[in-house]
C-alpha cells in the first residue's frame, strides 16, 4: 500500500510539471508594504512589514521583513482570502522570529501570485497576507490583548499585528504578480 501511494505521489508530481506554467516570467518581481493592525496598540509606531515576491519559474520566493515588532518573539504568517476579519479561507506559511531589535526576516517558497487560490465548489482567490503573534501569552506580555486566535499550529495564537489591509479586499497584493 505504501509503495502504491508513493508511486502515485511521484507520478502526480511529475505530471504537474507538464501543465501550463504560471503567467509570471522568471525574474518578475513585486514589492509591497504591510501595515499595523488597528488592534495592535502595543506595537511600536515603527511597526511595519516589507514583502518582495520574486518569480523563480515554477514557483515564487516571498521575502518578508518586519520592523518595530516585539523583540525576541515568534510570529506566524498566513495567506488569507480577505484583508481583515473575517479573514476567510487562510493557510499557514511559516514563522518569523524577531531579534532583540524587533526586526525579523524570513523567506518562503510557493505560489504567491494571481494563481494563488483554493478550489472548493469554486475557485477562491487568496490575495492577502497577515501576521499574528504565534502565542497569545506573548501578545499579553507585550501589552496587547490576550485574545486567542487560531492562527498557529496549536490554535493558541495571539492577535493580528500586520496585514495587507492597505489594499482593497478584492485587489490584494498577490494579484499583482500575474
Amino acid at each position: 500500500m505504501k509503495n502504491a501511494l508513493l508511486a502515485l505521489t511521484i507520478a502526480a508530481a511529475g505530471l504537474t510539471g507538464m501543465g501550463p506554467r504560471a503567467n509570471a516570467a522568471v525574474g518578475d518581481r513585486i514589492a509591497f508594504k504591510m501595515v499595523p493592525s488597528p488592534g495592535a496598540t502595543c506595537l511600536s509606531s515603527e511597526a511595519r512589514g516589507r514583502v518582495t515576491i520574486s518569480d523563480l519559474g515554477p514557483v515564487q520566493n516571498m521575502h518578508l521583513e518586519v520592523f518595530g515588532l516585539t523583540p525576541n518573539t515568534s510570529f506566524t504568517l498566513f495567506v488569507t482570502q480577505h484583508s481583515a476579519r473575517p479573514f476567510g479561507l487562510s493557510w499557514y506559511q511559516g514563522e518569523i522570529q524577531t531579534g532583540s531589535d524587533g526586526r525579523g526576516a524570513a523567506d518562503f517558497t510557493g505560489i504567491f501570485s494571481s494563481e494563488s487560490f483554493i478550489l472548493g465548489d469554486s475557485p477562491v482567490q487568496m490575495a492577502h497576507l497577515g501576521i499574528w503573534f504565534a502565542d497569545a501569552a506573548d501578545a499579553a506580555n507585550a501589552g496587547c490583548s490576550d485574545i486567542v486566535t487560531p492562527f498557529d499550529g496549536d490554535h493558541q495564537a495571539g492577535i493580528l499585528v500586520l496585514s495587507t489591509a492597505n489594499f482593497p479586499d478584492d485587489r490584494g497584493p498577490l494579484l499583482k504578480l500575474k
